[in-house]
């Protein structure tokens, strides 16, 4: 199995899941799931699968 561990969609670099997904529903569980941990995601159908790509833009925190 070939899959690119990072895509660019908008300018925005997205790093894979390690996972793959046989519906759509399964894939869109697993989004919702890393969207409420706050991840930004983006789905990739990839023939008869689905791939999902997460980001999450880090915050640096000053150390009052």
């Amino acid at each position: 199995m070939d899959v690119p561990l990072a895509c660019k969609v908008e300018g925005k670099k997205y790093l894979w899941d390690g996972a793959t997904y046989l519906t759509r529903e399964e894939a869109g569980q697993a989004m919702e799931a890393y969207q409420q941990d706050g991840f930004e995601v983006h789905l990739c159908p990839d023939g008869d699968r689905y791939l999902v790509y997460t980001r999450r833009v880090v915050t640096v925190q000053s150390g009052g």
